[in-house]
């Protein structure tokens, strides 16, 4: 499922226009982009919890050339799948 399959769904069981529809989704992505980005935990109840992990710059290695090299310091966003998602997941 992407995007679009969302807009569509949303529109079809909603009775939404697409406009209508796509604006929801944006606006709900966006929210979401806005918490991790403050650094914001996002948790949906029985879907799971999206959250920031920050990590510290290190030494890495090029595997083409063997050439050391420094990683910058990142933060990456990173999902954690809720009890309730993964036994009905499991289930089918």
């Amino acid at each position: 499922m992407n995007k679009g399959d969302l807009i569509e769904a949303l529109k079809r069981k909603n009775g939404f226009t697409r406009e209508k529809a796509e604006r929801v989704i944006d606006l709900f992505f966006g929210e979401m982009t806005h918490a991790l980005v403050k650094g914001d935990r996002i948790e949906i109840r029985g879907f799971g919890s999206i959250f920031v992990k920050e990590y510290g710059a290190y030494k890495g290695r090029n595997p083409k050339t063997g050439e050391s090299v420094m990683v910058g310091a990142k933060r990456l966003p990173f999902f954690r799948c809720g009890k309730e998602l993964k036994e009905r997941v499991d289930t089918f």
